[in-house]
This record gives C-alpha cells, sequence and structure tokens, in this order.
C-alpha cells in the first residue's frame, strides 16, 4: 500500500533564503519528473489517465487562420443540400390510381444518394493476323493499360484509401479482396511504392514553386522511423502549399538541403555564404581563404572532397562552412536573405530571416510549476502581459502604425526585464527577452502569422498515418508516404478533392492542372 504523499512544511519569509527558494524549485521539477513516470507505467499497464493540462489563452479573442479579431459569424445563405447532385438516374413514378379528368401539376422530386462498389473486368480480345509476307501483327491495348492487370480506377482507389483514409495494407487487401478482386499482397504493395514517377515530378515542383511565390514559410518536424531506427519528417509549407520529406537527420543541414530540393547547384560560395560563416564565427584565418574562392559543387560527396582538399576537417568548421555553402546556394538560386522562416524556436529552422512561434513562447511559462501563492500571482501576472501583448500584435497586423510598433517594443522589453520574486520565471522571461528580434518580426513585417500553428495542422495527419501504419521498411515506400502526404494536403488547401485529383492523374482527364499551376494562380490571386 503506497504512504501518503508528505507535504512540505510552511517557511516563513525571513527564512526564505535563496538557497531555500532553488531547493523548493528542484522539489518541484523533481515531483513533475515523478508525475511522468507514474504515467508511463501506467501505459505499460494498459492504464491511462487523462493529463490535466490547462489550455493556452494566447489567441482568446482572436480568430484563428488570419489572426484578425473575434466576431461572430453570420449565417449565410441557406444553399441547397443537393442542388449539386449527379443525377444518375431518373425514374417517373406515377400514382397507383389517377382518377378521370385529373389535371396533371408536375412532379415532386426526391433525391435518393447511393453508391456501387462492385469489380467492372474487361477482356481485352486482341486479334492476331498473320501477313502475305509471314509477319504477325496483333491488335494494341489502350493508353494507359498497357502491360497491367489492373485498371487505373481500382489503382486510384488504393491509393486514396491507403493514403487519404489512413487504411492500413492488411485491411486493404481483405478489403479490396472482399469486393471480388483477384490481387497479391505483392502487387498491392507495389501499386502503393512504385511507378509513382509522375507524382513524385508534381511533388517536387510544390517546394519550387511555392518558395518561388512566398515571401515566408512555416516549418516544423516530426518522429519518423524507417528501416528500424529513428528517423525525421520535415514539413515546409503555408497558406499555398504542403512539402513533406523524411531523412535520417533533423540538423541544420538537412534543413537547408531540405529547402535546396531539386535545384542543380547546392553548395556555393559567394557573398550570403561567406557572411554566414562569419555570423557562426568561423575562424578568420580560414574566412580569409575562403573569401577569395568562388565553387559551385552540386553533390555531397563532391562537396565532402572539396573540403578535405582544403584542409577543412575540424567537425565544427565542416559543419559552418557546409552550412554556409548551402545557404549561399539557396541565395544563388533567387530566394532573398530575408525570406522569413516561421518555427517553434527550434535551432535547426534559425535561417535567413527567422521568426519565432507567440504560442510556443507562452508554453514555456504555461509549464511552470509555482511553489506558493506569489509564484503563483507573478506567472499569472507574467501571463497576463505577454496576452495583452500578443492581442495588440493582432491589432497592429489590421492596422500597422509606427507609435504602436515602439509602444509594444517597451512592452516586451519591460516585461522580460521584470524581476519577480519566482527566479525560473526571471529566467524564462530573460530568454524571452533574448529572442525579441524573432518574436516581434511582425511589426517590420505585418503580413507574417504570429504562430505556427499551420505547420502543426499540416504535419498531425502525417503523425496520424504513421501511428496507424508504424514506419516505413523501404526507401520507395518512404518516398510515396512524403509525396502523397504532400499532394494531398496541397489539395486541401485549394478546396481540391484528393480523389478527383488521383483519378485525373491516372485516367488524364485533363480538368485539374498542375498543382503548381495552381499554386501560382492562388498566390497572383491572394
Amino acid at each position: 500500500m503506497n504512504s501518503p504523499k508528505p507535504k512540505l512544511p510552511e517557511i516563513n519569509e525571513e527564512d526564505r533564503t535563496p538557497l531555500v527558494d532553488v531547493l523548493l524549485e528542484v522539489l518541484a521539477w523533481q515531483q513533475k519528473q515523478i508525475d511522468k513516470l507514474e504515467q508511463e507505467i501506467l501505459k505499460l499497464k494498459g492504464e491511462t489517465t487523462k493529463p490535466d493540462i490547462k489550455p493556452s489563452s494566447m489567441d482568446k479573442g482572436g480568430s484563428s487562420e488570419n489572426d484578425a479579431p473575434s466576431s461572430k459569424k453570420k449565417k449565410g445563405p441557406r444553399r441547397s443540400k443537393k442542388g449539386n447532385l449527379i443525377i444518375d438516374e431518373t425514374h417517373i413514378i406515377q400514382p397507383d390510381e389517377i382518377p378521370e379528368n385529373s389535371r396533371f401539376k408536375g412532379y415532386q422530386e426526391r433525391v435518393i444518394q447511393d453508391i456501387t462498389f462492385q469489380t467492372h473486368n474487361i477482356c481485352y480480345r486482341l486479334a492476331e493476323y498473320t501477313t502475305p509476307e509471314g509477319l504477325t501483327i496483333v491488335g494494341q491495348l489502350p493508353d494507359g493499360i498497357q502491360g497491367g492487370s489492373f485498371g487505373k480506377n481500382l489503382i486510384a482507389f488504393i491509393l486514396y484509401q491507403y493514403h487519404h483514409q489512413h487504411v492500413t495494407q492488411p485491411l486493404l487487401l481483405e478489403q479490396i479482396r472482399d469486393l471480388g478482386v483477384d490481387i497479391s499482397s505483392g502487387k498491392l504493395s507495389y501499386i502503393l511504392t512504385e511507378d509513382l514517377d509522375d507524382f513524385h515530378a508534381e511533388k517536387d515542383e510544390l517546394l519550387r514553386t511555392g518558395l518561388s511565390v512566398s515571401q515566408y514559410i512555416h516549418t516544423d518536424d516530426t518522429g519518423a522511423r524507417h528501416k528500424g531506427e529513428n528517423g525525421y519528417c520535415t514539413h515546409i509549407g503555408n497558406e499555398f502549399f504542403a512539402w513533406f520529406s523524411s531523412t535520417e537527420s533533423k540538423s541544420r543541414i538537412n534543413f537547408l538541403n531540405c529547402l535546396s530540393q531539386g535545384k542543380t547547384t547546392l553548395y556555393t560560395l559567394n557573398t550570403g555564404a561567406i557572411e554566414y560563416m562569419a555570423q557562426n564565427k568561423l575562424p578568420v584565418a580560414l574566412l580569409e581563404i575562403l573569401e577569395n574562392i568562388s565553387v559551385r559543387i552540386n553533390t555531397a560527396s563532391d562537396w565532402c572532397e572539396w573540403m578535405d582538399q582544403q584542409g577543412i576537417v575540424k567537425p565544427r568548421h565542416r559543419k559552418i562552412v557546409t552550412e554556409g555553402a548551402l545557404m549561399g546556394g539557396l541565395l544563388d538560386q533567387g530566394i532573398p536573405s530575408d525570406f522569413s522562416i516561421i518555427s517553434d524556436d527550434a535551432g535547426q529552422f534559425n535561417v535567413f530571416d527567422h521568426a519565432l512561434c507567440w504560442i510556443h513562447a507562452e508554453r514555456v511559462i504555461n509549464r511552470l510549476i509555482p511553489l506558493n501563492d506569489d509564484h503563483v500571482k507573478a506567472v499569472g501576472e507574467a501571463r497576463e502581459q505577454l496576452w495583452s501583448i500578443y492581442h495588440d500584435l493582432k491589432a497592429y497586423k489590421l492596422n500597422p502604425v509606427t507609435e504602436q510598433a515602439d509602444s509594444i517594443r517597451q512592452h516586451f522589453q519591460t516585461l522580460c526585464s521584470t524581476k519577480t520574486c519566482y527566479e525560473t520565471l526571471n529566467q524564462a522571461l530573460k530568454r524571452m527577452g533574448g529572442n525579441q528580434h524573432e518574436l516581434l518580426r511582425v511589426l517590420d513585417k505585418p503580413y507574417l502569422p504570429l504562430h505556427n500553428n499551420l505547420s502543426e495542422r499540416d504535419i498531425r495527419d502525417y503523425v496520424k498515418k504513421r501511428k496507424i501504419s508504424g514506419s516505413t521498411r523501404s526507401d520507395a515506400g518512404r518516398k510515396a508516404r512524403d509525396t502523397f502526404a504532400s499532394l494531398k494536403k496541397t489539395c486541401r488547401k485549394h478546396d481540391l478533392s484528393f480523389w478527383d485529383y488521383l483519378k485525373d492523374r491516372l485516367l488524364g482527364g485533363g480538368d485539374i492542372p498542375p498543382l503548381s499551376e495552381v499554386i501560382r494562380a492562388a498566390a497572383a490571386s491572394g
């Protein structure tokens, strides 16, 4: 039987030395770790308890996407629920008995929605002839089904169920077999992972086009195990596009490589590259050597060989030089140096003109564990001030005024320099003050969002897929997962049906233009 948790005695103010305060904070931190371990033990036993996590109040009183002040949405005109339905069959039903001299007044329509699931197998009988010269000629299969045993509609259904509805491969195999399709598990796996070059090419074009029409991007990453090893999936996107890439690393070099996806020249030494290296404190002697060298290298192996030839052998120096060369390549490809990247303060994303998410910044204070009433009061006052600044920023985005920007900066600096009775809170505010440039970027660029919620929403669907289907086991499978996650999310952003998109691409309908054109049109009209 567990003994009751002991309670700390009340400590008078005269006994509250700095050492006592620190020890109390250590005890609170230890209790937090114990609580986490207890939750983990419950999970291992198959038991769960709902954590008591209070929601963030940062976004109270505001809207979601565009950070506009909240207002009650007015109801639009009532639309017909079935006005856009395509009618496949029409049946005229007369009354059982029609009295003589009755006058016809028209029809009352009742639309019944239904769906048909059935196989549709086609046998092509290819006529074979022998010419007078002794040659054999045979009829040719229609375009699009050469060399295959499964129609494009079936392939579209398989891709839709697996990548959009998150049906696992074993369940999907059972489902289509139940519908009457004779297919092996190997062939199903092939359809899901192979012969998808056109989809991969369109996915790669999303990033190139998205970066070219955007002033900023959101980014985030999540775990993505591959072949039994830990890996990561990086999301890059905004309101126009979503792009995913799974790799073994989550470093800054990896992120810059993601941004460089599809570029012909990755590593470039130019002015921008040298400035980056100087900012990251590369030794002056090495900088002076690199300033007089012009390099354009396309592959990572050639780049590593070049650094070996230059005698750049220390890991830290190789890291900074590689990051700088990748930055130089991106600048050389047309990405401006003031391009904004919004993240949750993960260090690998701190490149170009970096902006931070206010929701994540507030969580640092929200998660503090006050030790007494004075601490509770100090945390509450700090959070209230943060929310006040946040809502001022939302108002500033709608009507940027220089005087208001100066006032917000002053308010922020005052808050971050505040000294309270809670030392851990003081340190959190001091750290936030060190991020003033990233947190207040909206004062110089009012079009920037104040949070990174878009990236978190986009990547949540990828996490759901990972939890249901597990890790990827082949390079082709990992590539397919990234591709269809990117295409599906981009379709959603433009109100395109992913089912219609798949059928259009596989059947060659031509009704949906390339998604890169859709992105350009949306950016031009927005």
